[in-house]
């Protein structure tokens, strides 16, 4: 059952600059997404359009049989989301369990029900309760992470998206993102969405990938088999993201 379905969707601006062009993909129910593609393909303004944070062009972008462009509908669109952020976008003036209580007071009303559902969040992503009243320029960049895909999760979204959710971590710390990530997409069963330049996170994380040149998905399919698929430019990404670990 297709989720989310981008229709030729095209975004161009002001100049006459297209940085979408036609892009063709359907996502699966609970499939684990992966977006990849060099920096300027257009992955985040792709991000953008599926948040309707800006307009898009031509086509449209269906969710569960919702057009990013019903305005009627918007609210019941959107809140089918969560996103973590690449930079985590944690409040510099609240505590790590402020952060997350602002995620679950979104779906919860009650004060003592949002505090209990952010504190389970935040054990589930392996955060101790010693870090709970620190702020966020009190704890290291792994546990910022852990912090906002908790604030993320406490909103009990269908569909996760991630953001170079690896970007700015070292290999090791990345590496337990990356498996804290799957497990969390496992355990609750939701679609995720992930746009990095990052071979190796979408080889740890993807069902299948979708590779995005000049504003166009070129290739859809498995990881392994990104080597031997045809396509040219897929191949050269592929060499080149395995001799460097990333494509800048």
């Amino acid at each position: 059952m297709t989720k989310i379905h981008f229709e030729r969707l095209c975004k161009s601006f002001e100049g006459g600059l297209q940085v979408l062009n036609g892009v063709q993909l359907g996502i699966e129910k609970g499939e684990s997404h992966i977006i990849l593609g060099q920096s300027g393909c257009g992955k985040s303004v792709l991000l953008k359009c599926l948040l309707g944070i800006q307009k898009i062009t031509s086509g449209d972008i269906i969710v569960d049989g919702i057009s990013v462009q019903d305005e009627r509908r918007f609210g019941e669109y959107l809140r089918k989301f969560s996103i973590l952020f690449q930079g985590n976008a944690l409040f510099d003036s609240m505590t790590i369990l402020e952060n997350v209580i602002f995620g679950a007071n979104q779906v919860r009303r009650d004060k003592f029900e949002c505090r209990k559902l952010a504190e389970e969040k935040l054990f589930a992503v392996g955060l101790e309760k010693r870090v709970f009243d620190l702020y966020p320029a009190e704890i290291s960049g792994g546990m910022q992470k852990r912090a906002a895909l908790a604030r993320a999760i406490a909103v009990e979204p269908e569909i996760l998206l991630f953001d170079e959710p690896t970007s700015g971590l070292d290999p090791i710390t990345g590496g337990v993102i990356c498996n804290l990530l799957k497990n969390t997409i496992k355990s609750l069963g939701v679609t995720a969405l992930t746009i990095t330049h990052d071979l190796k996170v979408a080889e740890f994380l993807a069902d299948r990938v979708s590779v995005l040149n000049q504003g166009t998905v070129v290739w859809t399919g498995r990881t392994k088999d990104m080597e031997t698929c045809g396509n040219g430019y897929v191949i050269r990404f592929h060499q080149a993201s395995s001799l460097s670990g990333t494509v800048a």
